[in-house]
């Protein structure tokens, strides 16, 4: 059944006949805040009448107020600016940053990441099975679970078996999302990416964190993932939920990293759009006001818990992974071999779960994981219908 949707509201989405469903995707984790919620409307709706656009050349309030609003969220040493239309050039920026600095080339990413989709270069950095294509060499680290110390597996896989024979030796940049989003809410081991992290500084590379999915308080603890794993990146990478849905997205750096673009020609046409900027003003406004950070921890946390009965109650179950509001659900055929349950099947239950009124995403390598990254408004009653008509939809399939 084909659905077309044509009014937001909050965590809510109606279709052309009327029906409502609870959004627990957000147009990819980016209706940050809530569709089409009141103060970035009425943010957008002032600005509409005063300046569309100029170009990045020139200041206007909107662009400088947010730059100084957004990276007082952030460590002190990220203090410079540049704004993109999107995540992939966010990324394909932070690239371009790096080289410049490093006067290196090789980038380093993780398997089964995900840093954009230009043809050009972000790819390259998205090794999974449908997206590895490119011209950057890619190191394809695992994520997997080492046992024993951390630090030295790190060692081993990344001093040993990448910086030594898969790149130059000295890298110019490791990109790292701190939970891998469209990978299916992968979760490194504690403390592999402080020590990745160590390792390509000590190689004089940069550290690049994506927060594409992870930023603006999604996880709950913090408002930055980084924060939370103890990592100081020289590049912070970020878009989607950062205007609440409206296109943009910002790579926010060092004055020293920022220093060494200086003589180098960087334009992008519609980058610091003051209509952008305002809404992206305005998220950060909501999410001081509307406490939404605590939001995703509380209602976060009570998801995961109820989601994680799901995985004791069903054989196809196999895993329940993520923190605050950037969950999966990973199906599987069968727990014991952990095989993938296949495309049609999850296909059935996922359109099970539309036609209830409930949207998720999917992802992972195999496609076999049900994302849940909704609007960062909802409620613990929309938490528990979720869990509900997930729970309908796979007891339907599995009987």
């Amino acid at each position: 059944r084909i659905v077309t949707y044509i009014q937001g509201k909050m965590q809510w989405l109606w279709d052309h006949e009327g029906r409502r469903y609870l959004d627990m995707f957000a147009g990819i984790v980016t209706v940050s805040v809530g569709h089409c919620h009141p103060v970035v409307a009425d943010g957008l709706k002032d600005q509409i009448d005063r300046l569309w656009h100029t170009t990045n050349l020139y200041l206007t309030p909107p662009m400088h107020e947010y730059a100084e609003k957004l990276t007082a969220t952030l460590p002190d040493h990220l203090k410079v600016c540049f704004f993109t239309n999107s995540g992939s050039e966010a990324n394909d920026l932070a690239m371009a940053l790096s080289r410049q600095y490093t006067k290196s080339f090789d980038v380093i990413s993780f398997r089964n990441a995900y840093h954009g989709g230009s043809s050009a270069s972000t790819t390259a950095l998205t090794p999974t099975h449908i997206r590895a294509y490119g011209a950057v060499p890619n190191a394809g680290i695992p994520p997997s679970r080492p046992t024993g110390n951390v630090g030295a597996w790190v060692s081993a896989r990344l001093g040993g078996k990448v910086l030594d024979y898969s790149v130059s030796g000295r890298p110019a940049a490791l990109f790292a999302e701190p939970i891998q989003g469209v990978g299916g809410a992968v979760q490194f081991p504690k403390n592999f990416l402080k020590g990745a992290f160590d390792l390509v500084h000590e190689r004089g590379g940069l550290c690049v964190i994506d927060e594409v999915q992870t930023g603006f308080g999604r996880l709950g603890s913090h408002m930055w993932g980084f924060e939370s794993l103890g990592l100081r990146p020289d590049i912070v990478t970020m878009a989607k939920g950062i205007a609440n849905g409206f296109p943009m997205g910002a790579v926010v750096t060092t004055p020293e990293v920022a220093q060494a673009f200086t003589g180098t020609l960087h334009l992008n046409t519609y980058s610091g759009n003051p209509l952008a900027t305002t809404a992206a003003s305005k998220v950060l406004d909501v999410i001081e006001s509307d406490g939404t950070q605590a939001l995703c921890a509380r209602v976060g946390g009570r998801l995961i818990h109820e989601l994680a009965k799901l995985r004791d109650e069903f054989s196809i179950v196999g895993d329940v992974r993520g923190k605050g509001l950037m969950l999966g659900v990973e199906m599987v055929e069968d727990k014991s071999t952990r095989a993938p349950l296949n495309p049609a099947d999850m296909m059935e239950i996922w359109d099970s779960m539309k036609s209830m009124g409930l949207i998720v995403g999917k992802g992972g390598l195999r496609g076999n994981t049900f994302r849940l990254k909704p609007p960062m408004c909802i409620s613990e009653s929309d938490a528990d219908f979720a869990v509900a008509v997930m729970r309908k939809s796979i007891s339907d399939f599995v009987n």
